[in-house]
């Protein structure tokens, strides 16, 4: 398949005083339709070949400047929406992500929606409905900070949390992961069609890296506040949630709404990928400003004239 952005040699990132090629996008792209191994396939230390991290966050700065221009075109359009879906283990940067590379976006043309446990009301509902009530209308960036894929993430890995979803008993006993990722597949290709943009990035630390962090945390008395048993605790399912991921990402990654493999080990790293992926996805629309036509124009004009004549 064909991806809709075409994320080809000619779109890589360049970093540093030198402007030496260090990585392509598509090197974090997974390819719709082929198997996914974590392991073998996607390093969480991965930093294209350099540590040039002054210059990455040069370009995160620069990237963050694009994107402010180009909301403002997005906005002005009214054509197209943006949604941007982050998954991730606990402490793998999504927070931080979207506060770096977002931090030049108009407030009133973005809205983030954070997905904690699902309350009665969602229960009564497919899964599908709460998220559906946070898209982003056109003109307009959404940022899911984990979204419906937690439904076959840990809603697999926890089997009791389906239990309290009161399915049909018919569903149940089907093959519930492999309908729930058509029916997700189906969803986004909608939301393409719609005009809607789906960018999905799954922030890949390693374990090792999330010890480091949770141990930060707890060392560090400013940080207390971040951490939570509970994240302790989902650490025991680390290979749970590996396979799990890696179902995902093979079954959902399609052209019209790819998923991005983000190494996550480096914050400055994941946030220079995220910020180049949501800036070569915008430029893929050829964003314009509305241009008036000559009946508007001549409209102007006479208002204009009008506002001339005023007495102050």
């Amino acid at each position: 398949m064909k991806l809709d952005v075409d994320y080809d040699e000619k779109r890589k990132i360049r970093v540093g005083t030198s402007g030496r090629v260090k990585f392509r996008i598509r090197d974090i792209v997974v390819e719709p339709g082929k198997p996914v191994s974590l392991k073998k396939d996607f390093d969480p230390d991965f930093t294209g070949g350099f540590d040039d991290k002054a210059g990455a966050l040069q370009q995160v700065a620069s990237n963050v400047q694009r994107l402010s221009d180009m909301q403002e075109m997005l906005y002005a359009q009214d054509t197209y929406a943006l949604l941007i879906i982050f998954q991730a283990m606990d402490a793998a940067g999504k927070d931080g992500a979207i506060r770096h590379v977002m931090s030049g976006v108009n407030p009133q043309g973005c809205q983030v929606t954070s997905f904690k446990s699902p309350s009665a009301e969602d229960l009564d509902h497919g899964y599908l409905w709460r998220a559906s009530k946070a898209l982003p209308g056109r003109g307009m960036i959404g940022i899911f900070n984990r979204s419906y894929y937690e439904e076959v993430l840990v809603v697999r890995v926890h089997p009791e949390f389906l239990a309290k979803q009161k399915l049909p008993e018919k569903t149940l006993k089907g093959d519930i992961w492999g309908n729930r990722f058509k029916e997700i597949n189906n969803f986004e290709r909608y939301l393409r069609q719609n005009g809607t943009i789906v960018l999905k990035f799954f922030l890949n630390i390693s374990k090792d890296e999330q010890k480091k962090r949770f141990l930060s945390r707890i060392d560090e008395p400013d940080k207390n506040w971040k951490f939570s048993a509970a994240d302790y605790e989902e650490r025991t399912f680390w290979d749970d949630y590996q396979k799990a991921f890696e179902d995902m990402l093979e079954n959902t990654s399609t052209d019209w709404a790819p998923w991005f493999v983000i190494p996550a080990d480096n914050k400055w790293f994941a946030r220079l990928a995220i910020s180049e992926v949501v800036s070569a996805a915008l430029e893929g629309l050829d964003l314009r400003m509305p241009v008036v036509d000559d009946k508007q124009k001549k409209r102007l004009m006479d208002i204009r004239g009008q506002l001339s004549t005023e007495l102050d």
